[in-house]
C-alpha cells in the first residue's frame, strides 16, 4: 500500500490528524469567524455540548424559530472535528433501516422515512441558499453483494418497504450493478435513488458560519470537564470557565458513551477511510460516473464513493472498538487498519492497485443496539437533553434530530421532525469491561467469517454464530 503523509491544512493549528474533507474545507475558509475558546463565566438560554451536525442543526433551528434565544456551543476540537467531518459523505435516508423502524415505531415508520428523504432535499437547498458548495450529487445508493454469501442480504428490507411505498428500491440486473459500480466484482444489488453524496467538511464548516452569523456563540477548543445534574440552571464547567444555562443539550456522539446514563446504550467502533489520488480518466474508463454511493453487505461494512476531484473514497466500519467513552488516538489514524481498508479496496477494484493512496483517516461511530438514534431527556431531567447513537448514518438524519431537539426546548413540535423517535425504548448493552472483551471476540469472529467468504471458503460455524451478535449498523440484513 502506498500511503503518502500530508501536512495539516492551512488555518488549522491543531495537531489532530485531519480527514481529506476537513483539510479541503479549512483551506477554503477565507473568513475567520471568531470561535475562540471559552474564557470566564457566561450565561445562556441553551448550552449545547458538541459542535458537529447535531449540535449545529439544533442551534440553527433554535435561532430560526426563536431569534431571541441565546445559544452557546462548546466544542472540544473544531466544529466538524468529530464524526461530522470524518465520514464518507453519504447523504442517506432511513429506508435501509425500515424493518427496524417498523418494529420500533409501527405505522409511523413510513412517515419517518419520508422525513429522512425530505432532509436530503432540505440540506441541498440550505447549502445553495447560503452559498456553501457541498459537491451535491444525487446518484443514489447501491446496496451490493460482492460474494455469494451476500446475495439477497437486502430482500427483507426491500419487501418491507415495497409493501408501503412501491418503488422505494430499484432492482438491477447483475450487469447493471457491475456497470454502475465500475467493477465486475459486484455480482448483484439494488438501488435506493433518493441518496446523494456530498462534501461533509464544507457542509459542517458552512453550517458553522451560518450559525455564527445568526448570533450563536461558538467556542471551539473548549473541553467540558463536568456538568451539574442537580442544578437549575444547569452549570457546565470547562477548562477555562463555565456556562450557566436553562437547558443543556448533549450532542457529543461517540463521546456520550462516557456519560453514565448513556454508557450501556452505546458501543463505540471505528470507521476507517482511505482516499486515492485523483483518477477521473480511470473512473470514466471504468464506467463509475453516476455519482453512486455504494456499500457491500458485510457486517463490517465497506462503503465507497467517488469525489468531485475524481478520487475513490473507500471506508470500512467496525474495525476498532473503544472502551467506554475513552476514544484512543488510533481512532484519529491507524496506518495498520488503513492497510486493511486498502486491501478491501483492491478486492473491490483490482484495476486500481497501481493508484496511490493519498489520504487515510478514521473516526468513532456511536452505535446504538438497533442502529437508530437515541433522543430524550437525561435521567428524566427536562432541562438536560441528548441526541446520540447515529450509528454511521447521521449526515442526513442529524438535521431531523436538530429539529426534534430544538422543538422540545421551545415546546413546539415540527411536522418535519421525527417525533416518534423521542424517548423511544432501546435495548441496553452489557457494561464494560464485559462489553469490551465480548466485542473483540465477536469482531474477530466476524473478520474470520467474512474473510473466508471473500476467499470462497466455508466459514467456521462458531464464527458464523458469534457474528449474529453484532449490533445493527446502517443496513438491516
Amino acid at each position: 500500500m502506498m500511503l503518502r503523509r500530508t501536512t495539516e491544512a492551512a488555518g488549522d493549528t491543531g495537531a489532530v490528524h485531519r480527514s481529506l474533507w476537513l483539510r479541503q474545507a479549512l483551506a477554503d475558509e477565507a473568513d475567520k469567524w471568531d470561535a475562540s475558546p471559552l474564557a470566564g463565566q457566561v450565561k445562556a438560554d441553551v448550552c449545547i455540548v458538541g459542535g458537529g451536525f447535531v449540535g449545529l442543526w439544533t442551534a440553527y433551528w433554535l435561532k430560526q424559530w426563536d431569534p431571541a434565544c441565546d445559544v452557546v456551543i462548546l466544542e472540544q476540537d473544531i466544529c466538524g472535528g468529530g464524526a461530522s467531518g470524518r465520514n464518507g459523505g453519504f447523504l442517506l435516508a432511513w429506508w435501509p433501516k425500515f424493518p427496524t423502524l417498523e418494529r420500533t415505531l409501527g405505522s409511523d415508520a413510513v412517515d419517518v422515512c419520508r422525513q429522512s428523504v425530505a432532509a436530503i432535499d432540505e440540506i441541498h437547498a440550505f447549502s445553495q441558499r447560503n452559498g456553501i458548495d457541498i459537491d451535491f450529487v444525487r446518484g443514489g445508493w447501491l446496496w451490493t453483494a460482492r460474494t455469494p454469501s451476500q446475495l439477497g442480504a437486502w430482500e427483507d428490507t426491500v419487501r418491507a418497504a415495497e409493501r408501503h411505498v412501491p418503488g422505494t428500491f430499484v432492482r438491477l440486473s447483475p450487469q447493471e450493478v457491475a456497470e454502475r459500480t465500475g467493477s465486475s466484482r459486484h455480482v448483484a444489488g439494488v438501488l435506493e435513488p433518493s441518496a446523494a453524496t456530498i462534501h461533509p467538511g464544507r457542509l459542517v464548516r458552512g453550517l458553522r458560519r451560518v450559525c455564527l452569523a445568526q448570533g450563536i456563540r461558538i467556542h471551539e477548543r473548549t473541553h467540558v470537564r463536568r456538568f451539574r445534574r442537580d442544578a437549575t440552571p444547569v452549570r457546565v464547567t470547562t477548562d477555562g470557565g463555565g456556562v450557566s444555562a436553562d437547558t443543556l443539550v448533549l450532542a457529543t456522539n461517540a463521546w456520550a458513551a462516557g456519560i453514565r446514563e448513556l454508557h450501556r446504550r452505546l458501543v463505540v467502533v471505528s470507521s476507517d477511510i482511505v482516499a486515492t489520488a485523483p483518477i477521473p480518466e480511470r473512473l470514466s474508463e471504468m464506467g463509475w460516473t453516476g455519482g453512486e454511493c455504494i456499500t457491500d453487505s458485510q457486517l463490517m461494512v465497506n462503503y465507497y464513493r467517488t469525489s468531485a476531484d475524481g478520487r475513490i473514497v473507500f471506508g470500512k466500519g467496525g474495525w476498532g472498538i473503544a472502551l467506554g467513552g475513552w476514544i484512543p488516538p488510533s481512532f484519529d489514524r491507524s496506518v495498520r487498519r488503513a492497510r486493511g481498508v486498502t486491501a478491501d479496496l483492491h478486492h473491490a477494484y483490482p484495476q486500481v492497485r497501481d493508484v496511490a493512496i493519498e489520504y487515510d483517516w478514521c473516526g468513532p461511530i456511536d452505535r446504538s443496539g438497533d442502529g437508530l438514534p437515541l433522543l430524550g431527556e437525561l435521567g428524566g431531567r427536562l432541562n438536560i437533553l441528548y441526541g446520540v447513537g447515529w450509528s454511521g448514518n447521521g449526515l442526513g438524519p442529524s438535521l431531523l434530530g436538530g429539529k426534534l431537539l430544538a422543538g422540545k426546548i421551545l415546546r413546539r413540535d415540527s411536522d418535519s421532525a421525527p417525533l416518534p423517535l423521542w424517548k423511544r425504548r432501546a435495548a441496553t448493552l452489557p457494561p464494560d469491561p464485559i462489553r469490551y472483551v465480548g466485542a473483540h471476540v465477536v469482531r474477530e469472529a466476524v473478520r474470520r467469517k467474512e474473510r473466508a467468504e471473500r476467499d470462497g471458503r466455508r466459514p467456521n460455524p462458531v464464527h458464523s454464530a458469534l457474528a449474529k451478535l453484532v449490533p445493527a449498523g446502517l443496513e438491516d440484513h
